[in-house]
């Protein structure tokens, strides 16, 4: 498989899942208004968990920097990262983002910002001190390709639906215990099935959102690996470095659960998490997806 096949494959895949994902929105939101039998909620709903995610978004880079303790870098300072940085960039036809590291010697690294012009990478010390320039590279250019591939947007859409379906869950749940049952006689046999539905949803439905994104979030990963290895030419760089990063067991310190799936590799050192639960995809599979690809 050419890097172009595999970059194609994981497009296809991500749009896949989103299209599956908004269908599954709409349906939750269907069932949950013919439960209560009203509307109004639903439009409450989406309009907060729309504000709320978008204000949050606009300021992510800011929030993200901050939360993760990170400094920017001088050029002063470090010559050859702004250098790999800025020719990356040219080639791939993004503006310069800003460049910011975290004091941690684990291997890691994160794109954030709410578009290309507003980018940012952010790479720990450990990273920058113990990957070759190639390496390097590798990590850089992947970054790159998260802020091309525009996957803070895809990101903030994908929060967006997530904290819906948890929202709305939560108010049914709260509807039908303190209120819902009161005129369940003058129900019909279409909506005692949806009230059915609607409970066995707000149960399970939160879970299932959160396992669409995460499988989003893993597509998003192969398809900033293949983006990454076309920009440097050179897959065998990425594959490295990320050989390297798996080998490491030092947790990253500033890491948390919200920001965990911003990184180039879970942050979380040690800890067995079942596949489906994964930020990431397991990072030998990215390797032998890297290192099976040809460059035509």
């Amino acid at each position: 498989m050419t890097l172009y096949d595999q970059y194609d494959k994981n497009i296809r895949l991500t749009w896949v899942y989103i299209t599956l994902f908004l269908a599954f929105v709409i349906g939750v939101g269907y069932v949950f208004a013919g439960a209560m039998q009203s509307s109004g909620i639903l439009y409450f709903a989406v309009a907060f968990s729309v504000l709320t995610s978008v204000a949050s978004y606009w300021w992510s880079d800011k929030i993200v920097l901050s939360m993760s303790g990170a400094k920017e870098l001088t050029f002063e300072s470090h010559k050859e990262i702004y250098r790999l940085v800025e020719n990356l960039a040219i080639t791939a036809g993004l503006p310069i983002p800003k460049i910011y590291f975290i004091e941690d010697t684990a291997l890691n690294a994160f794109a954030t910002g709410r578009d290309p012009e507003h980018g940012v990478i952010c790479l720990t010390t450990g990273i920058m001190d113990r990957l070759d320039k190639m390496e390097l590279e590798g990590v850089i250019a992947h970054e790159l390709s998260h802020i091309g591939n525009r996957d803070t947007l895809l990101s903030t859409v994908v929060v967006i639906l997530v904290g819906f379906v948890a929202l709305l869950a939560d108010w049914f749940r709260h509807w039908a215990w303190f209120g819902g049952n009161r005129d369940s006689e003058n129900r019909g046999q279409l909506q005692v099935i949806l009230m059915v539905a609607a409970i066995i949803l707000s149960i399970l439905a939160p879970l299932a959102a959160l396992l669409i994104q995460l499988a989003i979030s893993r597509k998003r990963e192969f398809l900033a690996d293949a983006s990454g290895a076309l920009l440097t030419r050179y897959p065998d760089g990425l594959a490295s470095a990320l050989q390297k990063i798996s080998g490491d067991t030092e947790p990253l310190e500033a890491a948390n659960r919200a920001t965990a799936h911003l990184y180039i590799a879970n942050p979380f050192k040690g800890k067995k998490i079942v596949k489906l639960f994964m930020t990431h995809p397991p990072i030998e599979e990215r390797i032998a997806a890297l290192r099976g690809m040809n460059i035509k």
